[in-house]
């Protein structure tokens, strides 16, 4: 090959390459590129020569170089590379080996073999320049050497400026062998730490188990026995509550709790016989039940003593001290009945003097308030003249006693609330006796109804006759006191109309008292009409007795029948007489517009106005002949229809018949 032996020339020539040295990292250039391929016996070829690369001839063509190559011999060509080695192999021949020409001495006897020709640019691109192929080579190598020089000097000063880059990256790098180096090591240790916590997991799974058996087992236990020992056990908080804590709803909800224990364990004594368990409990709930009536009696002597305190409101202590706490005496009761009536007796004492205390000082009040003087001369047939001014320290005043006016306001009064006794005490105004009524009974209903609900709230283990009757016995001394209130009013009073109005108002207060379910005021209400219906037939019979003692008065002497008829006696107006009674008649229609037949207004009525037809009959025959007579009577008549017209009811219907039955009769004659 053409390779080994320009390798063997060049060592033959005994010239040391300059490119034997290390490798440089900068970019090698075209002439380094030369000066490599010769070191390395390799041909080169200039960038200027023909596309055609080395690799495509490796035949080279028998065409020869120009004739100045071929002119001289091999011996001159020799001499002319290296005059001192003679023993060196004839460039000559080794150029024609090269360009693949083959001497004629050394042809081989086989027969030709046709090549193909060479390109002539191939040969044409190579200018030796009349040297020979050493001279060439040394030529190219000294034009490449100061190129390799300067790059030399600039890869080893681009050397001195990254040396210090590369040896931080080489401390970095030791750096970070030192950090896995303890990083293997913390992991080594890490992975035996792991070993000793696998074992002490391995450790509580097994204790886990355990602890889960034993969980399971206590829970069917719990589950057997709980309701057992719940039964018959009293938590500690309980105890301590019974004991020492404040009575409030904890207190009542340990309270419960005591009670159904001890149920329980009664009932487990008599069921299941002597249970060393229940006798250990039995005991202790026994002295825990004892302190319980102690500590409930002490608590409800003290909210009695309240009730006793000067300007207190009992409604307050009852719904915020007693009633919210009633289990209190339902469990005393249960536990210890005769301490429970004797706190009951005892609240009983103390609001009898409580209810009477308030009424007293109310009804003093009451007393202040001015009321209308009534009395014989306010009667139909008496004389107004001879009224007195005053009468029984109260303060009369000019007023119509037989028409009722706004007084039955006080019926249609939307207001239920008692008048306050401040407010009596500073009244000025005048007042029929229907109002000192009114307030003191609709205040007597009111606390009567409240006291009722509270007993049968607080002492709910008595039946509602017992509550009743408990309550009865608190308002005994008030119902005393209201029927003296109405003694007082009705008895000096001639009031016919104030009467009848106070009994229409205790009908109301009945019908109320009916609406609450309050039974306990029937007895009181009975007894305040039966003192209101005598009174009323009283002061109606008095009315018609006045009309007796006029008519005898006409009968007896002109005198008194003029001062009854007037100046004229033959006139055939009206009498005023017959004014006061139409007035009057109106006024008792109006009240009693839905009165039943078994009310006595009825017949009562029924004989005054009988005896106001006699009168006015007898009145009648001192105003001359007969046709004035009867123009009298028709005039009379009339007026009084006239007055009633717009009165409703069974009575009033009665007595428009009635009338007019006159009216028509006087009429006819």
């Amino acid at each position: 090959m053409w390779l080994d032996r320009l390798s063997a020339h060049a060592n033959a020539s005994g010239s040391s390459s300059p490119y034997n040295r290390a490798y440089s990292p900068a970019r090698r250039t075209t002439s380094q590129l030369s000066a490599a391929a010769a070191q390395q016996n390799r041909p080169v070829f200039s960038p200027r020569s023909s596309s055609l690369s080395l690799a495509q001839t490796p035949n080279a063509s028998t065409t020869s170089l120009p004739g100045t190559r071929q002119e001289g011999g091999p011996a001159s060509k020799q001499g002319l590379l290296n005059p001192s080695a003679s023993s060196a192999p004839d460039p000559l021949l080794v150029l024609e080996r090269i360009i693949g020409k083959q001497h004629k001495a050394d042809a081989p006897a086989s027969p030709a073999i046709n090549t193909p020709e060479k390109p002539p640019q191939l040969v044409d691109s190579i200018e030796f320049g009349g040297l020979s192929l050493q001279e060439f080579l040394e030529k190219k190598n000294e034009a490449a050497r100061p190129t390799e020089a300067l790059e030399d000097t600039q890869s080893i000063e681009q050397f001195e400026k990254e040396r210090d880059r590369f040896q931080e990256l080489h401390n970095a790098i030791a750096g970070c062998d030192d950090v896995l180096k303890s990083v293997e090591s913390y992991l080594a240790r890490f992975q035996a730490d792991l070993g000793v916590v696998s074992a002490e997991i391995e450790t509580l799974q097994s204790r886990s188990v355990q602890l889960t058996s034993q969980l399971n087992n206590r829970k069917n236990l719990q589950r057997l026995l709980g309701p057992a020992v719940e039964a018959v056990s009293v938590s500690p908080r309980s105890v301590h509550l019974i004991s020492e804590g404040q009575i409030n709803h904890e207190w009542v909800e340990a309270l419960r709790e005591i009670e159904a224990r001890s149920a329980g364990i009664e009932a487990g004594v008599s069921g299941s016989g002597n249970l060393k368990a229940l006798e250990d409990v039995k005991p202790l709930l026994s002295d825990l039940r004892d302190k319980a009536i102690e500590r409930i009696r002490d608590y409800l002597v003290m909210q009695i003593k309240a009730l006793r305190s000067p300007n207190i409101n009992a409604q307050i202590i009852q719904q915020q001290s007693l009633a919210n706490y009633k289990e209190l005496y339902g469990f005393l009761s249960r536990n210890h009945a005769t301490l429970a009536e004797e706190i009951i007796q005892a609240y009983i004492n103390t609001m009898r003097w409580y209810y009477l205390a308030n009424f007293t000082r109310y009804n003093q009040a009451l007393e202040k308030l001015k009321l209308h003087v009534t009395d014989r001369n306010d009667l139909l047939g008496g004389d107004p003249s001879q009224k007195s001014a005053m009468q029984g320290g109260r303060v009369g005043a000019a007023y119509d006693p037989f028409a009722l006016g706004r007084r039955a306001d006080i019926l249609r009064s939307n207001n239920q609330t008692a008048i306050s006794s401040y407010l009596a005490e500073e009244d000025k105004s005048l007042h029929g006796i229907e109002v000192p009524f009114r307030n003191f009974n609709l205040a007597l209903v009111d606390n009567v109804s409240a006291e009722y609900s509270f007993v049968t709230e607080m002492f709910a283990t008595k039946s509602f006759q017992q509550a009743s009757r408990k309550v009865v016995q608190i308002f005994e001394p008030v119902f005393a006191l209201g029927r003296a209130v109405t003694k007082n009013l009705i008895d000096p009073s001639t009031d016919c109309l104030g009467i009848l109005l106070c009994v229409r108002l205790n009908q109301q207060f009945a019908f109320e008292l009916q609406r609450r379910k309050v039974p306990v005021a029937d007895s009181y209400i009975n007894g305040t009409n039966m003192q209101l219906w005598p009174r009323f037939q009283v002061i109606m019979d008095m009315h018609r007795e006045s009309f007796k003692r006029v008519s005898s008065a006409t009968s007896r002497g002109s005198v008194s029948a003029l001062s009854l008829t007037g100046n004229d006696k033959h006139s055939s107006a009206p009498h005023f007489l017959t004014q006061r009674f139409g007035q009057f008649l109106h006024s008792i229609l109006a009240l009693s517009n839905e009165a039943g037949d078994d009310e006595p207004v009825s017949n009562s009525l029924g004989r005054l106005t009988a005896e106001f037809d006699t009168l006015l009959t007898k009145l009648s025959k001192a105003s001359g002949d007969a046709k004035r007579r009867e123009r009298f009577i028709f005039n009379n008549y009339s007026l009084v229809l006239t007055i009633i017209s717009d009165t409703n009811g069974k009575m009033a219907n009665e007595q428009k018949e009635h009338f007019n039955a006159l009216i028509k009769a006087a009429a006819k004659k």
